[in-house]
């Protein structure tokens, strides 16, 4: 018999243990303890073994060329009725045709038989019937719909579908049948164009009002059913957790909602594949996770759930109603500027640096997963892997901005005593004709090859005293006169990165003003960033003529690590790893305490992967819904402030090989961009 000696045991516990802990990590990030095995369709192992290559699109490939697929109309609210019974499908077009403003119908028909539309129905200004197959119940077919992008315009959705539920008259626990169902939710919902003018008051009138239902039909986590571990595994898409005491969602899946409420559902990459085959199961399938991911990321994006008897009443509701008709202005309830980094082209200094043709095109495209499920490499879509030496790109990243409610661009100005980097295209738009406002961050940090500003292996430094810091003012002269340059209350907005490193910067400051206003320019409105401690530290003298700080996230933030036990890491991994939400709720907390001198900022995502690959700073949990909380919780902080001083920076537009992307991605789409739409208005 062999001896078993204490370093033996020893040597087997943590051999067992090191089993043990693989298996955990295996089981939540796979669904199987075996690391490979999915247990459902929707598991996180099959999500993972799609990634790589061309990615499916996500909804029928023969959509393309339908012509309902092109916008062609200017409703604002839209209309998804889901038809498995065709018996009861005159019943919903009765009913949609009472609501009292325009809108676009989508009609899924799984039914397998032809449905026409009437002729007139109501304000339509346009009617699609799509055939779908049988499959995801209602869900899979509106995910179709919210993956083509046909949705995005829509401020407001209303989802129904044709309900019998006969399942409901098995299960005494619950009350009535399924046409009693049916009929509650059409008298809540529809019923009368004053009813339905009710609800589209209630979310003109309330900003963070996210979805409305009918009496009841809210419930909580006693209807988990067996849904828990796939709702699970589909949410570690977007590195979202789940706490199972806080569940509550719309049974029923009949409701109207805000838009973004749907169309964030474009980022969990959802396909056919991942729905299970009809067979009339009453639980544990993919449509019934979605059914209730619906509730959690409502919420976790700030937004509130009620019934129709929840409502409250609203002054002036005609008025409000009227807000959502295609001809009313959208005004914005604050100005979002993100960062905007003129990195990708080009140019002389870098081709030196970093070789022939180097942009950071070359650092995003050649990053690599570091853990299970990491998004990388980070690809563009709508806009592509662009040339800012084209006008065309700008003109098109101007419109894409507009359009989804972003004030302006703060471009990164590089400036290293007295020669201009990365300038063309900045000096490009002041040539152009591009109609969107900028203003000018100095970042006037060392240019390194650690990508950080630190002192390390200098490429190109500042030097103060071979040419002034009072001299920036004159180079970016000309940016300042142009009339589509930002402005505060009549202020030329300007911030500088790193004002600690010019000695009396309050001198230099006062000697900006004085250039701006003999030059015509007028006043000036000076910011600095908020950085880490050793970069933004200035003498009492300076912080006085300092109009005010920019929150710059992650910086000056708390550092959380994140779940790192749970993701999978590849054993070259030596990073660091913090936790996205834990970032957002620290910098939520910190705006509710600031002073009105200080502008918040968010973040879309920080991951340097694609600069460090295996020693990167990573924050995990980045997602449409929990930007779209911090973004919307720091707009409601403003909202005592002047209009013209609400203002909320973000980090970034473009700052791809960081991570902090509002650009359309393969993984999110325009997600990020329709969150930010949505909580500026």
């Amino acid at each position: 018999m062999r001896r078993i000696t204490v370093h033996g045991a020893v040597r087997r516990a943590k051999h067992y243990g090191f089993r043990a802990r693989q298996m955990g990590v295996d089981l939540l990030t796979t669904g199987s303890i075996h690391g490979s095995r999915a247990l459902h369709c929707a598991d996180f192992v099959n999500y993972l073994a799609r990634q790589g290559g061309r990615q499916d699109s996500g909804f029928p490939d023969v959509w393309r060329t339908y012509d309902w697929m092109q916008t062609g109309t200017t409703s604002r609210i839209g209309v998804v009725i889901n038809c498995f019974y065709v018996d009861l499908i005159d019943e919903l077009f009765e009913q949609v045709a009472l609501i009292p403003l325009p809108f676009d119908l989508y009609v899924t028909n799984v039914s397998g038989k032809p449905i026409r539309l009437p002729e007139e129905l109501g304000q339509m200004q346009r009617g699609v019937v799509v055939d779908c197959e049988n499959r995801g119940r209602d869900i899979l077919p509106m995910i179709h719909l919210v993956n083509s992008g046909v949705l995005d315009q829509y401020d407001l959705i209303l989802k129904v579908h044709t309900k019998k539920s006969p399942w409901r008259a098995e299960h005494d626990e619950l009350s009535g049948s399924g046409e009693g169902w049916r009929t509650q939710f059409l008298d809540s919902l529809l019923a009368s164009g004053e009813n339905i003018e009710r609800i589209i008051a209630s979310f003109a009138a309330d900003s963070d009002l996210g979805i409305v239902t009918a009496p009841g039909s809210i419930v909580g986590p006693q209807f988990w059913g067996g849904d828990e571990r796939i709702v699970r595994q589909l949410l570690r898409r977007i590195e979202l957790g789940v706490d199972s005491r806080a569940l509550r969602f719309p049974s029923g899946s009949m409701y109207w909602c805000r838009g973004f409420v749907l169309q964030g559902l474009r980022s969990l990459n959802l396909v056919t594949e991942d729905f299970d085959i009809e067979a009339g199961q009453v639980d544990g399938t993919t449509a019934h996770a979605v059914e209730r991911i619906i509730g959690i990321l409502a919420e976790e994006a700030g937004l509130v759930m009620k019934s129709t008897e929840e409502l409250e009443d609203v002054e002036d509701q005609s008025s409000l109603v009227g807000l959502y008709a295609p001809e009313a202005m959208t005004s914005e309830r604050a100005s979002v500027i993100p960062f905007y980094l003129p990195q990708f082209h080009p140019s002389p200094h870098n081709d030196v640096w970093w070789g022939k043709g180097f942009t950071e095109w070359t650092n995003v495209a050649g990053a690599i997963p570091a853990f299970k499920g990491h998004y990388q490499p980070k690809i563009p879509t709508d806009l592509g892997f662009y040339d800012l030496r084209n006008d065309e790109v700008r003109r098109e990243q101007a419109r894409l901005a507009s359009a989804h409610g972003i004030a302006g661009f703060m471009y990164y100005y590089y400036w290293f005593s007295g020669e201009r980097l990365l300038n063309v295209p900045i000096e490009s738009l002041l040539a152009s004709d591009v109609d969107f406002p900028f203003c000018i961050m100095w970042a006037n940090e060392n240019w390194t090859r650690r990508w950080d500003g630190r002192s390390q292996d200098i490429l190109i430094g500042q030097d103060y005293e071979s040419v002034p810091a009072e001299d920036f003012i004159d180079d970016v002269m000309e940016f300042l006169k142009d009339p589509r340059y930002m402005r505060v209350e009549g202020k030329a907005l300007i911030a500088v990165y790193r004002p600690g490193q010019m000695t009396d910067f309050g001198r230099v400051a006062r000697t900006w003003r004085e250039r701006a206003r003999n030059n015509g320019v007028g006043e000036l409105l000076i910011i600095s960033v908020e950085v880490a401690q050793d970069f933004d530290a200035v003498d009492a003298g300076s912080r006085e003529e300092i109009d005010g700080t920019l929150e710059f996230p992650p910086h000056n933030l708390p550092w959380v690590a994140g779940p790192a036990e749970t993701v999978g890491f590849d054993s070259r991994w030596r990073g660091n790893f913090m936790s996205y939400r834990a970032t957002a709720d620290a910098s939520i907390i910190k705006a509710r305490e600031s002073a009105a001198d200080r502008y918040p900022g968010v973040m879309v995502n920080f991951d340097n992967t694609a600069r460090r690959q295996w020693r990167p700073e990573v924050w995990y949990g980045s997602n449409p819904y929990t930007f779209r909380r911090w973004l919307g919780a720091h707009i409601d902080s403003l909202m005592v402030r002047k209009r013209s001083e609400r203002i909320v920076f973000i980090n970034a537009w473009n700052e791809w090989a960081e991570g902090a992307v509002l650009e359309p991605t393969t993984k999110f789409g325009r997600t990020f961009l329709l969150a930010v739409r949505d909580a500026v208005r």
